[in-house]
């Protein structure tokens, strides 16, 4: 209760102190710069400065939590990829050259380009086939509600979840995870899966997919209801079935949008951190970048210099993807 209340008052207070900053500037603005002066001349100056700063005092708080909790990690991030652990020492590309030699990073990366091929891809391919199919029931809204809802929980939430999913009990033990007891009604042996070496970390990814396919399913369902009538009747009058009308005619018409959500939800698998760290720690070879980083920046005494090496790297692999998801995403609104 305390931490629910303590919860509660953090966004009773966030959200008035949004409200009276918001408020209150305005208030503020529209008493240094008063429209409603004796000179004409002056009012319509006051209004006209008064229309440029406006905007700011809306963009001001989100510009400074951006430059204060992003730019400036980012920059001191590269900073500190050129120095010692302690961070006192320059020892310029020394930390680069280590990161590619070192087994642990190795072992990373080829689990994180694991990740960046299956899950988008099955999230992506969910979500669109979930997104057709439950747009032709009359239940669909209730389908996709139940599907989006795991967007709801926290990576670390769901994670718990899934556990007792995997959960495992030794030998001669009364097996509670669903996965087991399924097995187990198969005739089959029980086993620890998360900690069977390179299919854990499948078992990993499905956790994941569990969660971006709700919001796969949202953007390519509202892409499919934009998609022309006429379109569909057309295919249809010349003989078209449903799967090619889904195939040669649907996909081909929101393929931007498939990219669009392809690629965000690359990104949130390059940031992956907390599924790999609630579920094995990145034990039985489950280690990802960010585990990695998480590894070298806090542990054992922390190495600040070879930590922030690997954020650079996490950086590096993921600004352009979103450069290219932005530019995208506005090249579909201006064709609209």
């Amino acid at each position: 209760m305390e931490q629910l209340a303590s919860a509660l008052g953090t966004v009773v207070v966030g959200v008035l102190g949004c409200v009276v900053y918001f408020y209150g500037s305005n208030w503020l603005l529209d008493r240094v710069y008063p429209a409603n002066v004796a000179s004409a001349t002056k009012g319509i100056h006051n209004l006209t400065r008064a229309h440029q700063i406006r905007p700011w005092l809306f963009l001001g708080p989100a510009l400074l939590a951006l430059g204060l909790y992003l730019v400036y990690p980012a920059v001191e991030s590269i900073r500190l990829s050129f120095y010692d652990n302690d961070s006192d020492t320059f020892v310029g590309l020394s930390n680069y050259v280590w990161l590619w030699s070192d087994q642990g990073f190795r072992q990373s990366m080829f689990n994180n380009m694991l990740w960046l091929l299956f899950v988008p891809a099955m999230s992506t391919f969910f979500g669109l086939v979930i997104a057709a199919l439950t747009d032709r029931i009359w239940w669909g809204n209730i389908a996709k509600s139940l599907i989006f809802m795991p967007m709801a929980i926290s990576f670390i939430g769901a994670s718990i979840i899934w556990k007792f999913v995997y959960e495992y009990r030794g030998e001669g033990s009364n097996q509670i995870g669903i996965l087991n007891a399924v097995v187990e009604a198969l005739g089959m042996e029980p086993q620890a899966w998360i900690t069977i070496p390179f299919w854990n970390n499948f078992f990993l990814m499905i956790i994941l997919i569990w969660i971006q396919t709700g919001f796969a399913m949202v953007i390519l369902s509202a892409a499919l209801r934009g998609i022309p009538e006429e379109t569909i009747e057309a295919a249809v009058i010349d003989g078209a079935n449903g799967v090619e009308i889904f195939f040669y005619i649907m996909v081909p018409q929101i393929w931007k949008t498939i990219a669009v959500v392809w690629t965000t939800i690359t990104i949130t698998v390059l940031k992956v951190f907390d599924i790999v760290f609630a579920m094995t720690n990145g034990q039985w070879d489950t280690q990802v970048l960010a585990n990695f980083m998480y590894d070298w920046m806090f542990r054992g005494g922390g190495d600040f210099g070879r930590g922030a090496t690997i954020a650079v790297i996490i950086m590096l692999l993921v600004v352009p993807i979103m450069v290219w998801n932005i530019r995208s995403a506005n090249s579909e609104n201006r064709g609209h």
